[in-house]
């Protein structure tokens, strides 16, 4: 047996072994400071507060995600004993000894007598900054030291600002010599006209550079500036909320803003003002929302104001025989303001101008365009209704923000296949053109809602097998078959019990099948899909929410053969060829490339005529978005926190291989397919009443 002090020095071993662990994590994490800069604790805890998808690929967590906030404040008995370089920034300490038979991370190189020692004055910037703007530079230095996070309070992009004014030596970006460069007032202008992207130009304030006399008010003014400038780049680009604060059954990818491509993009652009502009999505629904914003606004936002009633007003062009007639109003420079006639805005003449931004209004909004201010004129400027189709149409620019930049497949001429929602259509996309669409049934309001979401679909069975989902079973037929326990024969349901005990039950391939004679399947979380349904006469009516979350289809033979053309073109798909393959044997068609499909919510759109459409809120999206918008009072509004919805607990279907078997949440109601139409499933008894299931 070892004596008392043999196990006193392995103990000892063990110890410094431990330690020697820590400070190896304690040295990988201070290295890792130097890396792109976390979530502070707030964001954490927010988005934490959030439901949202695990990403597929996210790696494992290593020592540096475990480091200290950056931004922490030292107590100040340790800021006055840490060493210090010239430049202000603290030092390395020295290794601690370590025993000769403890392994340990390499030492870093102790410090030089000159760097122990503060020096007197700090280091001051090369020589290659202009001296006029030496002394902004030196005040930048010192803000984006200790201040930082009073003009950035993101962590990454505090990190990005702090490394591009550091490679650029701390110049001013935006001022020369005290002046606002040509860069400068592109960016300004971009902000200012804000309202026109649906955003809030207050939410991006811009720094008035001739006010500022000194260097502190140079410098404060050029990080102001910097920060409103990625506010708008991060919520142009990714919208003022998050999906995840409107509902808990909408997924889309997301695609964050890169503060350091933000300030290199724009910095370096010849147009800066159209650099910051292409944040805002590049598709033709959004530019189209655009265009029709601008319209209804009178081509500017101007104030809430009402116009009075009064006699007509009628600008006439002067002819050979008479000069122009030119009628004059009190009423005209509140016109002015409404329609957004900047020129002479004091000006009570009723001129060319003001009657041409009268006609353009009386365009958008199914009036006559005779340029003539009468009594119905009137009355449709000083609408409600037309400040709320404002509203809704930003609410909408805020949706397609969600959607990716690109839409299409690129190999395959971007296709896509995109389902409005509210519309209750669906149509195919490619070569920036409308190949084919068709009318479709989606869910019903309440816990069978279609989600929105962006996938991509992969396949198509013909004959497909309808699994009934264990929500529906436990709603609907078990309660059925104590009143019937026949009901299920009738329908042509097979009922089969697993080894474990577990019941499935199953509709076979056929013409009855609740899914019709195809499915067409983009693997998701939601476990949705489109599909062909038996019950044709709900395509019949106006608004078709009637499924239990799924996307009938009216004409599938023809969709199939479309999107088969498009992936499979040299197979010379047809409707007729499609049909030709209806029986009894599920049969898969996969995809070479799958096609991207866009479960969208779009309550206002342009349709192919170029008339703005509404829809109704069947779900009530546009009434929970719209006091988030408004009433916010926040700069970021996907910091807001605003629902209390339950995550979604199902599995992920994106990992499914083609031939899974899909837990199918669609079909008809139960006691529809049973009894012709809808009818209120008695309760749940006994296990059932335990059970807390939500069904799409």
């Amino acid at each position: 047996m070892r004596d008392r002090s043999t196990n006193r020095a392995g103990y000892d071993r063990v110890l410094m072994a431990v330690a020697a662990t820590f400070l190896t994590v304690s040295a990988t994490s201070a290295f890792a400071q130097a890396g792109p800069a976390r979530s502070s604790a707030a964001e954490l805890a927010i988005e934490a507060a959030i439901p949202r998808p695990e990403p597929a690929n996210v790696p494992p967590p290593t020592a540096s995600d475990f480091k200290l906030d950056s931004t922490a404040t030292l107590p100040d008995a340790a800021k006055a004993t840490e060493p210090r370089t010239a430049a202000g920034t603290p030092t390395e300490k020295a290794a601690e000894p370590k025993p000769a038979d403890v392994v340990t991370a390499p030492a870093a190189a102790p410090p030089t007598a000159a760097t122990a020692a503060p020096a007197p004055e700090p280091v001051k910037a090369a020589s290659n900054v202009p001296a006029a703007d030496q002394p902004v530079a030196d005040k930048l230095r010192e803000l984006m030291g200790a201040k930082a996070s009073r003009y950035f309070d993101r962590k990454g992009e505090r990190a990005a600002v702090e490394k591009f004014y550091a490679a650029r030596e701390f110049a001013p970006l935006w001022t020369q010599s005290g002046t606002a460069t040509t860069s400068a007032r592109g960016v300004i202008a971009r902000l200012k006209d804000a309202a026109a992207e649906g955003l809030n130009a207050a939410d991006y304030p811009v720094p008035d550079f001739t006010a500022a006399a000194t260097p502190d008010a140079l410098a404060e003014a050029e990080l102001k500036l910097t920060a409103s400038m990625l506010d708008y780049a991060r919520q142009a680009q990714s919208s003022r909320m998050h999906w995840s604060q409107v509902s808990y059954d909408i997924l889309y990818p997301e695609h964050p803003t890169d503060p350091a491509e933000v300030l290199a993009n724009v910095t370096t652009a010849k147009d800066a003002s159209a650099a910051l502009e292409s944040y805002n999505p590049p598709h033709k629904l959004y530019k189209n929302l655009k265009a029709k914003l601008a319209e209804l606004r009178g081509q500017g936002e101007g104030p809430v104001m009402q116009i009075a009633e009064g006699p007509p007003l009628a600008f006439k062009a002067a002819t050979k025989k008479q000069p122009a007639v030119t009628p004059e109003d009190p009423r005209v420079p509140q016109l002015r303001a409404k329609l957004g006639v900047t020129e002479n805005p004091d000006d009570t003449k009723y001129d060319a101008k003001v009657a041409a931004a009268v006609r353009k209004f009386q365009e958008g909004a199914d009036i006559k365009p005779t340029g003539v201010l009468d009594d119905r004129t009137v009355k449709a400027i000083n609408s409600p209704k037309r400040d709320r189709q404002i509203d809704t149409v930003i609410l909408n620019m805020e949706r397609l923000r969600w959607l990716p930049r690109q839409l299409g497949a690129p190999a395959l001429n971007n296709a896509y296949v995109i389902l409005n929602v509210p519309d209750f259509t669906l149509k195919v996309m490619q070569g920036g053109g409308e190949v084919w669409t068709t009318r479709v049934v989606t869910g019903k309001p309440g816990n069978h809602a279609t989600p929105m979401l962006t996938e991509t679909m992969k396949f198509i069975t013909v004959n497909p097998t309808w699994n009934v989902p264990p929500s529906i079973i436990y709603n609907e037929y078990l309660p059925a078959l104590q009143q019937d326990p026949t009901v299920l024969q009738r329908m042509g349901l097979k009922m089969e019990r697993a080894r474990d005990g577990s019941i499935r039950i199953s509709q076979p391939p056929g013409e009855a099948n609740a899914l019709g004679r195809i499915r067409f399947n983009f693997p998701n979380k939601f476990l949705v899909y489109q599909h062909d349904t038996p019950d044709k006469h709900l395509f019949a009516k106006d608004e078709r929410a009637f499924s239990h979350g799924c996307m009938r289809v009216q004409n599938p033979d023809q969709y199939g053969a479309t999107l088969l053309n498009i992936v499979l073109p040299n197979e010379k798909y047809t409707a007729e060829k499609i049909r030709g393959m209806y029986g009894r044997g599920e049969t898969n068609i996969n995809f070479p490339t799958p096609v991207p499909v866009h479960i969208t919510y779009q309550t206002a759109f342009v349709d192919d005529a170029g008339k703005l459409q509404f829809r109704k809120d069947v779900y009530g999206r546009d009434a929970k978005m719209m006091p988030l918008l408004k009433n916010s009072g926040s700069r970021d509004l996907e910091n807001v926190v605003a629902h209390a919805n339950p995550s979604y607990g199902r599995p992920n279907g994106s990992s499914l291989p083609s031939n899974v078997a899909f837990n199918d949440n669609s079909g008809p109601s139960f006691f529809e397919r049973l009894f012709g139409g809808p009818a209120t499933p008695p309760a749940p008894v006994g296990r059932q009443q335990q059970r807390r299931v939500i069904t799409r």
